[in-house]
């Protein structure tokens, strides 16, 4: 893979998480998704976590088609880095009103990132280029 082909994959995985995490995403999702005793926070989390876990599959079957499965992995990660931020939020008592709360969703979106980059290395790995 050239860097040029890092790059773009770089740029898709950073339009995928915009257009997941905040164009797609419904304020029903956004406001009880993953939340302890909200009605149908499961149900929330799990849709939002599979349209992020669907538009990964759909990038690896054009670039990587071999790793189909980090769709799944994505769900999955996806679904624990967001469950952690509402578990957090709603024992805290945050809201979009307090700094802490913005702390705490800055730390989301950048483990998302990290989780992207760790998947961008499993894809150049698998593509057989050095990293050194």
């Amino acid at each position: 893979m050239t860097l040029a082909g890092i790059l773009i994959l770089y740029l898709a995985f950073r339009v995928k998480q915009l257009v997941c995490d905040f164009f797609l995403q419904s304020s029903w999702m956004a406001l009880v998704k993953g939340q302890p005793g909200k009605p149908d926070g499961s149900k929330a989390l799990f849709i939002h976590a599979g349209i992020h876990g669907a538009f990964t599959f759909l990038m690896m079957l054009y670039f990587a088609p071999a790793l189909w499965w980090l769709g799944a992995v994505d769900f999955v990660v996806h679904s624990l880095i967001d469950k952690a931020k509402a578990m957090l939020n709603h024992k805290t008592g945050w809201t979009y009103k307090d700094n802490a709360y913005w702390w705490a969703f800055g730390l989301d979106q950048e483990a998302h990132n990290l989780t992207h980059l760790a998947y961008i290395i499993i894809i150049v790995l698998h593509s057989g280029t050095s990293l050194h």
